[in-house]
Parts: C-alpha cells; sequence; structure tokens
C-alpha cells in the first residue's frame, strides 16, 4: 500500500557531494527564472507566480531531469510530490547545493509510493490526493497515461515529457513540430500519449527534447566521449563524422518545465526543446575534449557495415542528421538555452564525471574491433 509522506531530511556527511559548483541545485536556474519572469511578465508569457501555488504530481522525478525540476518547482512555492516505486532515494544532497538548501528542499518534497502500471492504484492513490497539475517525466506508452486523467478528472494541465524521436526521417530539416511524424518509431508511445492528451480534451503541453545532456544523464551521451577521453583513446566515430545533431542542457530543459507551467499560450501546445547550435559528430568529440580540459582527440572514422557489432552499439547516437527548431518556445514562451555546448559540456564533466561519478562502466569492446581493423589498414 502505497503512501503520502514528507521525505525527512538527513544531515549530509561530510563525504557526501561537496563542491564549489552553485548552480548544480538550479540556484543559478532560480535567479535567471525569477529575473526573465520579471522581464518577460507584461507580455503574458509566464504566469506562475508564489501567489499561485499548485499542488503538483511529478511521475518519476529521482534520476535526471526531474531532479532538477522538482528543485525549482519547490523553490517556486508549489507543492511537489514524486511518484516513483522507492528504489532509489527520493532525495540526495548534490554537488554544489548547500547544506541550507538540501534541507529546504528536503523538507519540502512528498513521496507517493507506487507502480505506475498498477492502474487501479493509481486511479485509487490519485483520486484521493488530488492534484493541479501532473508532470510527466517517465511516461512511455499512452496506456500508462489513462489511469492518471481517469483519476484526475479536474486536473488544470497535463506537462509531457515527449521526444524528438517521433519525427520522421526527412532530408528537410531542422524538424519543426509541424513536421510528419513517425508512428513505427521506437518513440511511438509518446507520440501515441500525445494524440490521446489532445483526444481528451486535457489542457496539456508536451515538451519534445533531442539529446539531453547534463550532470546525472543516465543515458551515455557525453559520458561516451568522457570515457574515451579520461584513457586517452581515440574516438570512434560512424563514416564522415559531419553528421549534424543538437544537445540541449537538462537545466535548459527544467526550465522550460517550469515557464509552461500555468501559461495560456503553452496550452495544447508542442515545443521542441534543445539547445541553440546544431553540432558535427566530430564537433562533439572536439567540444567535449575542450570542455573537459583534455587535449584535442585522435578521430578514428569508420564503416558501420563494414562490422558486425552483435547487440553491442558502437555509437550513442542515431547515425543521421537529427535536429530541431527551437524558435517556438523562443517566440512563444520567451525561453531560450543559457548554456552553449562547451559550457554545458563542462558544467557535467565538472559537477559528474570529472568527479569520478557515471552511470556506466567503460566499455571499449566495439572501439578495439574498428581500431584493430583500422590499423591493419593502415599497415
Amino acid at each position: 500500500m502505497a503512501s503520502l509522506v514528507v521525505v525527512q531530511h538527513k544531515q549530509p556527511s561530510s563525504a557526501v557531494f561537496q563542491s564549489s559548483f552553485s548552480d548544480f541545485s538550479g540556484a543559478r536556474l532560480t535567479a535567471s527564472v525569477q529575473y526573465k519572469r520579471k522581464l518577460w511578465q507584461p507580455k503574458g508569457a509566464l504566469r506562475v507566480i508564489a501567489s499561485s501555488a499548485k499542488k503538483i504530481l511529478i511521475m518519476g522525478g529521482t534520476r535526471f531531469i526531474g531532479v532538477f525540476l522538482s528543485r525549482l518547482l519547490v523553490k517556486e512555492g508549489h507543492q511537489v510530490t514524486l511518484f516513483t516505486r522507492g528504489k532509489a532515494p527520493i532525495t540526495q544532497q548534490l554537488p554544489g547545493e548547500s547544506d541550507v538548501d538540501f534541507s529546504y528542499f528536503s523538507s519540502k518534497i512528498l513521496h507517493l509510493k507506487g507502480d505506475r502500471k498498477d492502474f487501479e492504484f493509481v486511479k485509487s492513490s490519485l483520486s484521493a490526493e488530488g492534484f493541479d497539475v501532473v508532470y510527466d517525466i517517465n511516461g512511455r506508452e499512452a496506456v500508462e497515461v489513462e489511469p492518471i486523467l481517469d483519476a484526475l478528472p479536474n486536473l488544470e494541465q497535463y506537462i509531457y515529457c515527449s521526444s524528438a524521436g517521433v519525427y520522421l526521417k526527412t532530408d528537410y530539416l531542422p524538424h519543426f513540430e509541424v513536421d510528419a511524424v513517425d508512428p513505427k518509431s521506437r518513440h511511438k508511445g509518446k507520440l501515441e500519449t500525445e494524440c490521446l492528451l489532445e483526444s481528451r480534451g486535457v489542457n496539456y503541453t508536451s515538451l519534445r527534447p533531442v539529446y539531453i545532456y547534463g550532470p546525472l544523464n543516465y543515458n551515455p551521451v557525453e559520458e561516451w566521449f568522457f570515457h574515451r577521453l579520461k584513457a586517452g583513446r581515440p574516438i570512434p566515430i560512424p563514416n564522415s563524422g559531419m553528421q549534424v545533431t543538437q544537445l540541449g542542457h537538462v537545466k535548459d530543459l527544467a526550465r522550460a518545465f517550469v515557464q509552461v507551467l500555468g501559461n495560456e499560450k503553452a496550452s495544447k501546445q508542442i515545443f521542441n526543446i534543445s539547445g541553440e547550435k546544431y553540432v558535427t559528430f566530430d564537433g562533439l568529440a572536439k567540444a567535449c575534449a575542450k570542455a573537459a580540459g583534455f587535449p584535442e582527440p585522435e578521430i578514428i572514422h569508420y564503416n558501420p557495415k563494414e562490422f558486425d557489432f552483435g547487440k553491442k552499439k558502437p555509437f550513442p547516437f542515431r547515425d543521421q542528421h537529427f535536429f530541431t527548431s527551437i524558435e517556438k518556445a523562443k517566440s512563444v514562451l520567451g525561453w531560450k538555452p543559457e548554456f552553449n555546448l562547451v559550457e554545458g559540456l563542462a558544467d557535467s564533466y565538472n559537477l559528474d564525471f570529472g568527479r569520478g561519478t557515471f552511470r556506466k562502466e567503460a566499455d571499449f569492446e566495439t572501439d578495439d574491433i574498428i581500431l584493430g581493423k583500422s590499423l591493419v589498414l593502415q599497415s
């Protein structure tokens, strides 16, 4: 039986993450949000103010995006509940987060323990609590969303984390929000969720990130490059390395999530959210090196068709041009990324990998296959 509880703050030990980087916990971001609210308020772009505190449910919230989002929402004065299975700590002090900030956040955050795939429990527990707003960070299938909507008929807003992966592959880029989508993509569940929200007449907002990066990233995006740079290894990149892609910092994404809350201009709208500029695969490898203070790496290009990697994935990005326009979010919401790519990668490295923390151990098996063949060809 799940319960709604206040997660009590425990004094952090001296071994818990300490840092001089004061922006990890959202302090820097919060200051920025407050400044921009004042700047844009006459335009009606933001309606999130302390006096409009909401009772907010975040589906997920302890791994990556939600860690930053929940802190911003608490600082805004909202009552925030995380719905998780309880397998990970609900709060943990983060690098650069002061004891005072962590204590405040921990004293405010609430937890509802349960499995979102237990639909009957979701209906009963959510209807009993009642929430004004739902942030769905980890929803993958429409069937997982229906019980939430059924439980909360008076829901003010459903804010969904979708993916730019729903777009149909095309020769005409960047992707805009009105572009064709691919009903067969591996993100089809997110596309079906957007359709469900529209068909149910819900006041929803859906954000479509491209590749997300930043501290605590559990996907091997920047971490893949950092492992190789630290080991002093060449970086194998498929084909020409001139494929163009796009990355967005998790803190910029968290700010976007806050800015759509209660925003009439975000009602029943979809927004691409990512970085300002695009980058080639080769350029990304060099940017990671620059951000982390490593020498410019040796890059090895290879033809993936010449190798059999089995089920191993030799490169963490799709081997194609893949990027979006973020102009709609900039013009409608007044949002824009604060991090350029090198700054954002430095933030990620200094507050995570550079401290010896990462999600996946280095695995150079496919690299060695590629490099072995390259050496034979060179000789």
